[in-house]
């Protein structure tokens, strides 16, 4: 049977071929994400071509109000699937929540983060409230079973060294809801296991999250797998080599100035947040005193009317304030001692020296001693799903096996942010396995200053609807 021109014409309205690309779209789409979802195509052919379902039904209430209404559910329905599945498979909207990253990112800044930048990862836990992500009214937004494994569709690439990536925190695996920071590790490293499960008024209910629920942080890739990284007064160094700072990394500084100090439009200019400018400046005393004595400044220059401060400074804002007649001395604060990763581990590391570490590659075969254990500890039992014990002899069973060697089924990678001294990562919580790799932030969107008014500057406007990597 042949169709005539006018016939032809009848058939193929604007709906028809809206839904042609539609079906071949979705087609490739399901090639893509897994053939599972042509399960769906035949709903989509009946809704643009042949209507055997009542799509629209709720057009034939009588009453006024309640067709509206259902009209108005169809639509968020509609809009929450849409916007649901546009957040697993292609981007979803964050927020910088703290200064880790300052002056790269800045809290309140709204970024789009690019999922298919290193392909998109299915969700854990598919059963969940749509777009909240781990809580809902003060309980779980999701449920546990069933549980999905790991797996991540075709993205245009791979994490690598120097890009900003958006994951899911590593050590929130275990949280104790009332003090996430720091991680449920280290609080029960400082305050012991039966304290912090025990003490609920201090730190909350302690909660398990799978991987895809659980906090999300944004951070610098600095190390890649297989390679070793070491801190060195400061600076970064991989397999040996010295790596160039971040344009805007900072570290903590003590300045003193001389008479009345520096003003909050100087500071401002400098762009020292409120938080930095609320807490920096130093009120002299007994103790204060001491610190700034044994960091080699002399309280007595200019009659003893000197303003001292500790900030946070970028090496343009160091050598600004250098530069400033006012200021007499500027002293970089030193290391300081504290949990580092692994938790418990015997060993020197700090915040400032660090390492060298061996960061864990997917087919690398290592080792096994009781001294690399803890580095690797996490990543056999947390992260791999493996039984890992050590017998009183100092013999390391993994599955019930006795074993010398391990050989990793993921690749992993070294965290950090810019504002170093100021930065809860890897240094403190370790290795992110390639399975919590959420994407990659693409586009600032919205940036808003939270110490401002929004007569005052709240909205920075020259940081918004830029390209994330300009910075």
């Amino acid at each position: 049977m042949q169709l005539n021109n006018t016939q032809l014409k009848n058939f193929l309205t604007v709906r028809h071929i809206i839904g042609l690309i539609v079906c071949i779209l979705f087609t490739i789409f399901a090639g893509w994400a897994g053939w599972l979802w042509l399960l769906f195509l035949p709903l989509l052919i009946d809704y643009y071509f042949f209507h055997k379902i009542k799509w629209d039904w709720y057009r034939s209430i009588k009453n006024n109000l309640l067709r509206n209404i259902c009209s108005w559910v169809s639509d968020i329905i509609f809009c929450v699937l849409g916007v649901t599945l546009l957040n697993i498979y292609f981007f979803q909207n964050f927020a910088i929540p703290s200064s880790s990253l300052e002056k790269t990112l800045l809290v309140g800044d709204y970024l789009y983060v690019d999922k298919l930048s290193y392909g998109p990862r299915m969700p854990y836990t598919p059963l969940a409230i749509p777009l909240i992500h781990n809580t809902f009214l003060g309980k779980k937004s999701y449920s546990e079973t069933p549980t999905l494994k790991y797996r991540r569709l075709p993205g245009r690439g791979n994490v690598e060294r120097g890009d900003l990536v958006v994951f899911n925190f590593p050590a929130g695996d275990t949280v104790a809801t009332k003090v996430p920071n720091p991680d449920y590790y280290t609080l029960v490293a400082l305050y012991g296991r039966d304290e912090v499960w025990n003490n609920t008024d201090t730190f909350g209910e302690v909660v398990y999250r799978p991987v895809d629920r659980r906090d999300h942080y944004v951070k610098r890739c600095v190390g890649m797998p297989g390679e070793t990284l070491q801190i060195r007064q400061n600076d970064l160094y991989i397999n040996g080599k010295k790596q160039e700072r971040p344009e805007y990394m900072q570290l903590n500084y003590y300045i003193q100035t001389l008479s009345g100090g520096l003003s909050k439009q100087d500071l401002e200019s400098l762009g020292i947040s409120k938080d930095d400018r609320d807490r920096g400046y130093i009120s002299l005393s007994p103790e204060t005193s001491n610190t700034l004595t044994s960091l080699g400044f002399d309280l007595s220059l200019n009659g003893g009317n000197n303003t001292f401060y500790h900030f946070p400074l970028t090496d343009e804002m160091y050598q600004r304030l250098k530069s400033d007649s006012r200021v007499a001395k500027i002293v970089v604060e030193p290391d300081s001692e504290g949990f580092t990763y692994p938790v418990g581990m015997q060993n020197s590391w700090t915040r400032d020296n660090y390492g060298p570490i061996l960061i864990p590659q997917k087919g690398l075969t290592i080792t096994l001693s009781a001294s690399n254990l803890p580095l690797y500890d996490r990543c056999i039992k947390a992260y791999e799903g493996h039984t890992l014990e050590q017998t009183s002899q100092g013999e390391i069973l993994i599955d019930g096996t006795a074993t010398t060697t391990y050989t990793f089924e993921m690749d992993y990678y070294f965290m950090m942010g810019d504002n170093r001294h100021n930065s809860a990562d890897s240094r403190y919580w370790g290795f992110v396995p390639e399975d919590h790799v959420v994407g990659k932030p693409v586009f600032l969107w919205l940036s808003l200053d939270k110490d401002k008014g929004f007569f005052s500057g709240k909205i920075r406007w020259k940081r918004m609807f830029h390209k994330v990597s300009n910075w």
